[in-house]
């Protein structure tokens, strides 16, 4: 039995998290790897135990991507919907998997089907919150045009988050790719103004400015590693703090 770190530790009470779907898939590349979430539950199980309120914005990359299927000639209005039912699809899946593992979850999607998830209310959210459940948010923002990154930082500014949590695949922001470049140096603290200025791209330009506008702290991090998630939040050292 994993046994949760006491709240007292952590620096942060309330949490967005933003999975992308590529991280549900795994080594696999495509779909969703049961073994990958199964893991991630755990992980979400120890710092719920803590106490952490945790919202969770997941991707749909893993399944479908709007905006690689418009370059092919896709509508892009369709081919964003599409791809905010994907991450309904991701969000079910890690639902279930929390739920195995003990965690109290709710569903909402910006799209309505009530059959499968609750309809995004930001006061239901936050109500969730209190009473300890992990709430996931799906259907993106449900607009096209916007990516799971806009959808995240928003959600994050909607119910008062402490911080906003980005799992990448690298263990944080660096000044050049570190998968093309051996020698790219991390960051361990940097500021939104600087992200913009410097063009690195770790979201999109408008997830950046809403959380700079609002004084959102983002910690850029990597899953790879039991605990990352853990450390992060007590304020160790972990991945790249934006400012």
């Amino acid at each position: 039995m994993t046994i949760g770190v006491a709240v007292s530790a952590f620096t942060y009470k309330r949490v967005l998290l933003k999975l992308s779907g590529e991280h549900l898939a795994g080594d696999q590349g495509y779909g969703i790897d049961p073994k990958v979430i199964t893991a991630l539950a755990e992980q979400i199980r120890s710092i719920k135990d803590g106490g952490i309120e945790l919202a969770i914005t997941v991707g749909g990359g893993n399944i479908f991507r709007g905006m690689a299927a418009s370059t092919e000639g896709m509508d892009r209005s369709q081919a964003d919907y599409i791809g905010m039912l994907a991450t309904v699809m991701n969000a079910l899946a890690l639902q279930e998997a929390l739920e195995r593992a003990g965690v109290f979850t709710r569903v909402q999607s910006a799209i309505a089907m009530q059959e499968v998830a609750e309809t995004y209310i930001r006061r239901r959210a936050v109500r969730h919150l209190e009473k300890g459940r992990v709430v996931i948010f799906a259907g993106g923002t449900g607009n096209p045009y916007f990516t799971t990154d806009t959808t995240a930082a928003l959600r994050a500014c909607e119910i008062g988050a402490d911080v906003f949590m980005k799992a990448t695949k690298v263990e944080g922001i660096y000044d050049s790719d570190p998968v093309k470049n051996p020698d790219a140096k991390r960051y361990e603290r940097i500021s939104y103004l600087d992200v913009l200025t410097k063009e690195l791209h770790v979201m999109d330009s408008t997830a950046i400015s809403l959380c700079m506008e609002n004084k959102m702290p983002l910690i850029v991090f990597s899953l790879a590693q039991d605990g990352t998630m853990e450390a992060a939040l007590r304020g160790e050292p972990v991945g790249t703090v934006v400012y």
